[in-house]
């Protein structure tokens, strides 16, 4: 089955605000560079991707990636995850894929072998939690165009209810390597205790944490 991944990836400049507190600007730029490597380095190593789509306004997201799957969409209106989400869904239908895995550009632990195992799933729809079980960090949908992803704060209850009325099959699967994502200091602080936890994975986030001072 065709499947392409789909990235929405907000400029560096203007990623990540509510880090601001902990970490300045430049610093957040650098974090998001890193965990996008990361991300992209994980799909890399999942045979089951025929194509990532990386929709973005900034340039320099393309750079990360050394692989020639990686496909970049330009998002020219910067209107949220979920609009760069549909400018991937829109792509991915019109060159005849059968299915699209949307995920974050700032969840670094993501693991190649957990994600081949949700590809591997029976059910068209997977929804994955985040690790507050009340957002969504990640979309299985076949079709792609099967419901509109809807992030953003209380999402998890969207997409089950939009999941349960298109009839089909679903599931929600907190998947370990994918709930955890960065957008505030204490998700920051649960990503590097994770990170502190486990050998290996992740080496570009890992440095730059250790850069930042901050355990990893």
């Amino acid at each position: 089955m065709r499947t392409a991944a789909i990235l929405p990836v907000k400029s560096f400049g203007t990623a990540k605000q509510r880090l601001g507190d902990l970490i300045e600007q430049d610093a957040r730029s650098a974090l998001m560079r890193a965990m996008l490597a990361d991300v992209l380095d994980a799909l890399a190593r999942v045979p089951e991707l025929d194509r990532v789509l990386v929709v973005t306004a900034n340039p320099l997201a393309g750079e990360l990636a050394h692989d020639p799957r990686v496909h970049v969409l330009h998002d020219h209106r910067e209107a949220g995850q979920s609009a760069a989400a549909l400018i991937g869904v829109a792509h991915a239908r019109e060159e005849g894929f059968a299915r699209v895995l949307l995920v974050p550009g700032d969840a670094p632990l993501l693991d190649a072998a957990e994600l081949s195992g949700l590809l591997a799933r029976p059910e068209p729809l997977v929804i994955v939690p985040d690790r507050h079980s009340t957002g969504t960090n990640g979309l299985l949908l076949s079709p792609p165009d099967a419901f509109a992803p809807s992030f953003g704060p209380g999402s998890l209850a969207r997409h089950r209810e939009a999941a349960a009325a298109t009839g089909r099959p679903w599931a929600v699967d907190p998947l370990p390597s994918l709930v955890l994502d960065v957008d505030t200091p204490d998700d920051l602080a649960a990503t590097a205790a994770a990170l502190d936890a486990r050998s290996g994975g992740a080496s570009a986030t890992r440095a730059e944490l250790r850069r930042l001072s901050l355990p990893a």
